[in-house]
């Protein structure tokens, strides 16, 4: 993988290879940084203690960790294997998957556009990764939002191209997370009062759907690129539907799980 910073940074989750165990520690290549090495010492291994080192981590092994600190000058960086929950393990394997698949992208987009890959790095690959951190959310980038994508100043006849093989190889990325609301208003006018709070709450959101679960319980489902940004717009809508009905004298609630 190709990466613009010559260190990672702190907090940082990295690939790495396991060079050497020892028994108060091991050393590993960091494989996205010109295999520089980093220490993992013993109480970063394992939670708990360790009878065996080699029960837990052993050389050759690929594994994810957790940057600790990282220091220039002395070159010398520490990571912790222990702090590594399931998920970050996932979504940094994940990412370094997608990017080695962009990397090769990169090389189909070389051919057609009679370039070396080197040259392609060069004039826009670079640019890209230092915007968007990588190639490949690069592409999901373009691919959700081009006007955007040429706003952060990427124009030239290689954008077709690089839209095309996009298009070709990747689907947009999106999580969907799901919400409750529940609504109720006295009066003969209160059923007409919820459709518009929930018309209101939806309105201009196209990645959003509300649905009638049962009295007075509705759902809204929302789709977007990041969790965050999900969870703000579920509860950005909920708060719409729920301030309507209360400025018409009824009641709401919002929860996470029905």
């Amino acid at each position: 993988m190709v990466k613009i910073r010559e260190y990672p940074e702190k907090d940082e989750y990295a690939i790495c290879t396991v060079k050497a165990v020892k028994n108060y520690g091991a050393f590993a290549s960091l494989d996205e940084y010109g295999e520089k090495t980093g220490y993992i010492a013993l109480p970063e291994i394992a939670t708990g203690w360790i009878k065996y080192v080699r029960d837990h981590i052993r050389e050759g092994q690929k594994i994810v960790c957790k940057v600790l600190r990282v220091d220039q000058k002395r070159e010398h960086i520490d990571l912790s294997l222990k702090q590594v929950s399931t998920h970050h393990r996932a979504a940094t394997i994940r990412e370094w998957k997608n990017e080695k698949r962009a990397e090769k992208l990169l090389e189909l987009m070389a051919k057609r556009l009679g370039k070396s890959v080197q040259e392609c790095y060069e004039e826009f690959g670079y640019r890209l990764i230092e915007t968007y951190d990588s190639l490949y959310r690069a592409m999901e980038e373009y691919l959700v939002d081009e006007e955007d994508f040429q706003d952060n100043g990427f124009t030239g006849d290689w954008v077709k191209v690089f839209g095309e093989i996009a298009s070709e190889n990747i689907q947009p990325p999106y999580v969907k997370i799901t919400g409750f609301v529940e609504l109720a208003c006295p009066g003969m006018d209160g059923l007409d009062v919820i459709k518009e709070a929930l018309m209101k709450a939806e309105k201009g959101r196209e990645m959003v759907e509300i649905q009638y679960k049962g009295a007075p319980v509705y759902r809204i489902k929302v789709k977007a690129l990041e969790y965050k940004e999900a969870e703000a717009i579920l509860r950005e809508v909920a708060d719409s539907a729920i301030g309507h009905v209360l400025d018409n004298g009824g009641t709401g609630k919002f929860k996470r799980t029905e």
